[in-house]
């Protein structure tokens, strides 16, 4: 399939009739090697590297809707690697070496945009703990430029740098941060796995998981039951009812995690801004329009969308930051279902039950590790060896205490991220 602007618009004239599939459409065969249960940004991009990095073929990747309905179309785009602790800043680094290749890796461009992100911050103690991240960063070999107070405003002079609840005192700047086409990175690595010979089943929702004498030999779906060697749950905020039909309770919550986008504005805002303080964070995609969000809605919750008083926080905070953008006009809204694990960091590893793997807990940082998440998943799956940059994503540390990583440093429970 070739893509030109030269097509786009011969396409255009014809009512876009002309346009090949990007994927099949295979019926579900009796059984396969490995079998993932999730077609989003983690599920196709593990299967594609299955296939493109250690040549197995015999996969399907099984989608109760259709590819990339959930968490990866669901997001406000933000791709960084700039992580504290050890264990999870490796593994954003290399995600985000990842993302920088990607568009030559797929063929296929997924619109990442390395403008920069900056996190603001507003006390002589937060610039002393971003300063301490930032030197992190640079260890790690990311790289990390600490401003000040007027760096801050030569980058971002429509910022209110008056407000006296939370004057800006500089900001950490993450030049290779940025942002990418959500929907895009799904459609990209779903092309990719299918060239490669994998099945991409829609409309398979996973009714229940086989395990015979501790091992995993398939599952049952709404198209009739498949036999696999393998079997990998890859389903986000939908992760805890996938495990408990293999008897299993994660230690993840399900949360809402709304974003807002507003109608198309000429080009004003250049990076990704994060402000801490009013847990907003705000960028401006190719079309104009404000992509932005803030907290969880802070209740337990399956549904994909959320309640008034988170948006009424956001456009506070959003105010607050910047009052520019009380005159733009909020278009819609969606929220994701953000699976929370008590550290506030991901599990990618092996279960009790043979044959049977875990991808889930990426609280806030699920989009920006979808190349990374696949690429280690797939190696554990591969070789039943945890890939080093992902060894300290275990199962077992939430029941023995082992290698917690509280990355937002605020204690791991729950109830406090």
């Amino acid at each position: 399939m070739r893509y030109s602007g030269f097509r786009v618009f011969t396409q255009g004239l014809s009512g876009n009739k002309g346009w090949r599939p990007a994927w099949r459409r295979p019926e579900p065969k009796p059984a396969y090697d490995i079998i993932i249960i999730g077609g989003g940004g983690h599920g196709l991009s593990t299967a594609y590297y299955l296939a493109k990095k250690h040549g197995l073929k015999n996969i399907a990747v099984l989608e109760k809707g259709y590819l990339g309905s959930g968490n990866i179309g669901r997001n406000t785009t933000i791709v960084r690697a700039n992580y504290f602790l050890p264990g999870n800043s490796e593994f954003y680094s290399h995600s985000l070496k990842l993302w920088e290749g990607l568009e030559g890796e797929l063929n296929y461009n997924v619109m990442h945009s390395q403008r920069g992100l900056i996190n603001l911050f507003h006390s002589d103690g937060q610039r002393d703990a971003f300063a301490r991240r930032g030197n992190a960063m640079l260890a790690q070999g990311d790289d990390a430029i600490l401003l000040d107070r007027e760096g801050v405003r030569e980058k971002l002079p429509y910022l209110d740098f008056e407000q006296t609840r939370y004057p800006i005192y500089g900001g950490l700047y993450h030049p290779r941060g940025g942002s990418a086409r959500h929907d895009a990175v799904a459609w990209g690595y779903a092309r990719g796995a299918d060239r490669l010979g994998v099945d991409l089943i829609q409309n398979c929702e996973v009714t229940g998981i086989d395990i015979e004498n501790g091992k995993v030999t398939g599952v049952q779906t709404t198209r009739g039951a498949i036999k696999a060697k393998k079997v990998a749950m890859v389903a986000a905020g939908r992760s805890s009812q996938v495990a408990a039909m293999a008897g299993m309770r994660l230690p993840i919550e399900s949360h809402v995690l709304q974003a807002f986008v507003t109608e198309g504005l000429k080009p004003v805002i250049d990076h990704v801004i994060s402000f801490g303080m009013g847990h907003f964070y705000i960028s401006q995609s190719d079309k104009g329009g404000l992509v932005f969000g803030g907290d969880l809605d802070f209740y337990a919750s399956y549904a994909a969308r959320g309640n008034l008083p988170m948006v009424e926080h956001v456009m506070e905070a959003g105010m607050t930051l910047m009052p520019m953008i009380g005159r733009a006009r909020v278009l819609r809204s969606w929220g994701g279902i953000m699976d929370m694990s008590p550290d506030g960091s991901p599990i990618i590893d092996k279960t009790h039950i043979d044959g049977l793997y875990v991808n889930c807990g990426w609280n806030y940082g699920g989009f920006k590790a979808v190349p990374a998440s696949g690429w280690c998943l797939a190696h554990l799956m591969a070789t039943d060896a945890p890939h080093p940059v992902a060894a300290g994503f275990r199962l077992d540390r939430f029941r023995t205490g082992r290698g917690l990583m509280d990355e937002e440093g605020t204690g791991s429970q729950h109830n406090l991220h």
